[in-house]
């Protein structure tokens, strides 16, 4: 969501650096020349035992040993990479993560951060073994206490999310649990005393909206600390009372020195706490409500035991109090003797930290408006739901680590003992669709998450970027959804788990880079910044070929010029359409009958950004001398004007259609199979009532305006004015509220796909479609041509639908939505869906892609 993997152990043994020492014990060596001779075919074997006996030079200090120890350990490591299935290799090429502009005060500034988006509140560092920080508290639902920690659906919060943030070191989050209030606040410190990352404090207030019942007037919240690598940690004391001492927990780490946690609060406060040892952190809500649970049985006491297990490696400690209730906690770090660890107490709590939070507050304001400028454009409630879209945005940004499962190649000598290989052991920093439901990094998504991030802070875009561009395999492919650690994996159904090395996704983050390079060539960057960016740029490019390569090889289409989604499964009886997964775009209906006869428009118009989106870099970084291929022959055959319509266009309709295997004649019928002799089971299978044949298939939606999305129509065509009345066709694809995904005339529209699966891009309407339409929209309606008037009246009025009806979705229900009804424009699918309907600020600023 990255780095490499970290494949090879390093010897952490060091020579002496006392010369005469040194040169005593290189006298007494044996020559290198008596060193085993081992004949074995097992090249991994041999170079090991040849390692054994150069740890034997090792000692002697000499250069000459340590420059033929580490060669032997990266020829083990060559030999260890041959053995291992291509498709879990890494591509061999220096990482982009490892670029000097990525590591120093940058890597250090985001060190710490809220990067654990599944939970209401989560803290971690961007490091593999991270201490963890969160928070819980005790929510009441039909008379019954319930945990609440993970973000989920069915605790029935009216809202959550953040109204502020950074991305760096400031947030501010607002959730509202039945009448109860609670708002979460996040700020890092660096001093010249504090640890590596710094310090952080953590401001919890808690409000009462009006409960009448006793019980309710209490609150209970659960702070915790836990050590992702099993370190046990200290408590503050058996008895804990923090009027007397503030300190909670201790601790030390390499990366961080020493660090304390403390609490601090005006409030009359009472702390409980429970120490755990378990690997299992992802199920930390029903270890406290166990703990919670014995507690009222054995002693009918709503509070944790006061137990601390032997080397705990979690710490949660309970702090109760009456509604309102404000209290802080803070976190130093390199808190060893003279670090005036009470002085940088003070200044991360109580009044000071007021002052620093409503600092960042004005300082975010501020920055909002210069990104976007919008006070000049919209109104109040608007302005408060932009400034929420880039917040959830920047506060879903998560750090995950862990190895992905790859379904085993079919055709492949592979042998496993289980269904799957795993990748190389990752990381990654990448934005989250969808903090309750999608915690976790998509592929596709995130080039459109990007366009809204690098608009706000380049370098956290780059870095993403480079996370992504680092899981790039030896054969180019980047699985298409990421699910790294145990954490992640707990979200994910089992059946979505795998991922399959000949899928694709599309390749949307060149979307950004395309813009990057654009922003460079209008002078929008500072120099440093366009340095930073060609650095970038230079170091990546051999992997965007990789994957450029991948998808021009791997689905290519049998005609010159053509491409096809792989994935599909042409065997099912259950599907109505059989879904492609790996465009994005679901149960967007395609061809009836899948085979690899198939042309798919909206991949060749992703290969067209892809290639010219390659030459413009490649022109860029290389100036004259561009080595590699000519990127740009490939740009101008899938920018062809008359070969893209002889291959997608319908005259007819005036639309653009995919091409395969098809037929309208297909439905989903009752069928009864009878199962032993007492049992019958009833199910939707599909039924062909007609012999499918190739043509184009006469569905118009969103993937018929994508040569409009990548404005491959001259702006002088009649085609575009065709185009332009599909899109205002109310009877079409035009609502009050935005484009449909597929029209009402569509066979398929509204149709479910599955007894089970109701209809997702067949009727719906989704932001990033809409996005890249109002951008092309925006783009005609400034070319001259006889259209830019009645492009220009469209884009008006799409626009203003847009934002009014994600505005007034937003103030009624509290939250941003995956998709909207075509027919109310009520929100649908997640909510929290903070991922690419987050656009909705970029239509607001009016701040475009560019061709």
């Amino acid at each position: 969501m990255t780095g490499g993997g970290r494949r090879s152990a390093r010897s952490r043994t060091k020579p002496s650096t006392d010369v005469n020492e040194d040169d005593d014990a290189f006298n007494k060596a044996k020559p290198i020349s008596k060193l085993r001779r081992v004949k074995t075919k097992d090249h991994g074997t041999a170079l090991r035992i040849l390692n054994a006996d150069l740890k034997i030079i090792l000692g002697f200090g000499t250069i000459a040993a340590l420059i033929i120890f580490f060669l032997a350990n990266h020829l083990i490591s060559i030999a260890e990479d041959a053995r291992r299935p291509r498709v879990v290799t890494p591509f061999p090429a220096p990482r982009i993560m490892d670029l000097p502009q990525f590591q120093g005060e940058h890597k250090e500034s985001l060190y710490w951060g809220t990067y654990r988006p599944h939970v209401y509140f989560g803290i971690r560092a961007r490091t593999p073994l991270s201490l963890v920080a969160g928070l819980m508290w005790l929510g009441v639902k039909d008379g019954r206490y319930f945990i609440r920690h993970i973000c989920q659906d069915s605790d029935d919060l009216s809202t959550y999310g953040w109204t502020s943030h950074n991305g760096r070191d400031f947030g501010h989050q607002v959730l509202v649990d039945q009448d109860m209030t609670l708002a979460t606040s996040f700020l890092k410190y660096k001093e010249d005393d504090s640890g590596y990352g710094g310090d952080w404090a953590v401001r919890i207030n808690v409000q009462n909206q009006g409960w009448n019942e006793e019980m309710q007037k209490n609150v209970h919240l659960f702070f915790y600390l836990a050590e992702e690598d099993g370190n046990a940690l200290s408590l503050g004391g058996d008895i804990l009372d923090i009027h007397e001492n503030s300190l909670l927990a201790s601790g030390s780490r390499i990366d961080i020195g020493e660090w304390q946690l403390h609490l601090k609060s005006k409030a009359d406060l009472e702390v409980h706490y429970s120490g755990l040892r378990t690997p299992h952190i992802h199920n930390l809500s029903d270890l406290v409500q166990e703990n919670l649970a014995s507690q009222l049985i054995r002693f009918n006491r709503l509070q944790l035991p006061d137990i601390y297990q032997s080397s705990s490696n979690i710490l949660v400690f309970q702090i109760s109090g009456r509604i309102p209730l404000e209290t802080d906690i803070v976190f130093v770090s390199g808190a060893g003797e003279n670090s005036r660890v009470e002085e940088r107490i003070s200044n991360l709590s109580g009044v000071s930290l007021t002052n620093q939070l409503n600092k960042k507050q004005r300082e975010f304001d501020v920055k909002f408006e210069s990104c976007f400028q919008l006070a000049d454009k919209l109104d109040s409630n608007s302005i408060h739901v932009g400034k929420a879209a880039i917040g959830n945005m920047l506060g879903g940004i998560g750090y995950f680590y862990g190895q992905s499962k790859i379904s085993i190649p079919k055709n492949s000598n592979v042998k496993s003992h289980d269904d799957f290989l795993l990748y190389w052991p990752a990381e990654l920093y990448t934005a989250v669709p969808s903090r309750p439901f999608f915690p976790r990094g998509f592929l596709w998504d995130e080039g459109f998450h990007q366009l809204l991030i690098w608009r706000w802070d380049l370098h956290i875009s780059l870095d993403i970027v480079g996370h992504w561009l680092d899981l790039i395999n030896i054969d180019g492919w980047i699985p298409r959804e990421q699910i790294l650690g145990a954490e992640a994996l707990s979200k994910v159904p089992a059946e979505f788990v795998l991922q399959h090395s000949s899928n694709g996704n599309p390749p949307t983050l060149f979307l950004v880079l395309r813009d990057l390079v654009n922003g460079i060539k209008k002078n929008k960057f500072t120099v440093s910044e366009s340095s930073e960016i060609i650095s970038f740029l230079q170091q990546a490019f051999v992997r965007l070929e990789a994957w450029f390569q991948w998808f021009n090889t791997t689905q290519l289409g049998k005609d010159v010029g053509s491409y096809y989604w792989h994935g599909r499964d042409n065997l099912t009886i259950r599907e109505l359409n059989p879904k492609t997964l790996s465009s994005g775009l679901d149960d967007y209906p395609r061809a009836s009958h899948p085979t690899e006869d198939e042309h798919h428009l909206d991949l060749r118009c992703w290969m067209l950004l892809a290639a010219d989106c390659m030459n413009s870099v490649a022109e860029l970084i290389w100036k004259e001398n561009k080595p590699g291929k000519d990127y740009a022959s490939t740009s101008n055959l899938l920018s062809d004007f008359d070969t893209l319509n002889q291959m997608h266009f319908d005259h007819a309709s005036g639309a653009y259609f995919d091409f395969g295997n098809h037929t309208e004649k297909v439905r989903l019928s009752w069928k009864e199979n009878m199962i032993g002799n007492n049992y019958v089971n009833r199910e939707l299978v599909r039924e062909v009532l007609e012999r499918p044949e190739l043509k184009l298939v006469p569905h118009v939606g969103y993937v018929s305006l994508f040569p409009f999305m990548t404005r491959i129509i001259p702006s002088e065509s009649w085609i575009l004015e065709k185009q332009l009345d599909l899109i205002s066709n109310r009877s079409i694809l035009w609502t009050n509220y935005g484009l449909r995904s597929l029209a009402k005339t569509s066979s398929m529209y509204m149709k479910r796909n599955t007894e089970h699966d109701a209809p997702y891009w067949r009727g719906p309407i989704w932001m990033n479609m809409n996005y890249l339409i109002l951008s092309s929209l925006r783009h005609y309606s400034l070319e001259n041509g006889p259209y830019r008037d009645k492009a220009r009246a469209i884009y008006e009025e799409l626009r203003d639908n847009l934002i009014r009806n994600v505005v007034q979705n937003y103030h009624r229900t509290g939250f941003l939505w995956e998709q909207y009804d075509q027919k109310q424009g009520k929100g649908k699918g997640a909510r929290v869906f903070t991922g690419w309907t987050s656009l909705v600020l970029l239509i607001m600023a009016e701040a475009y892609n560019e061709m």
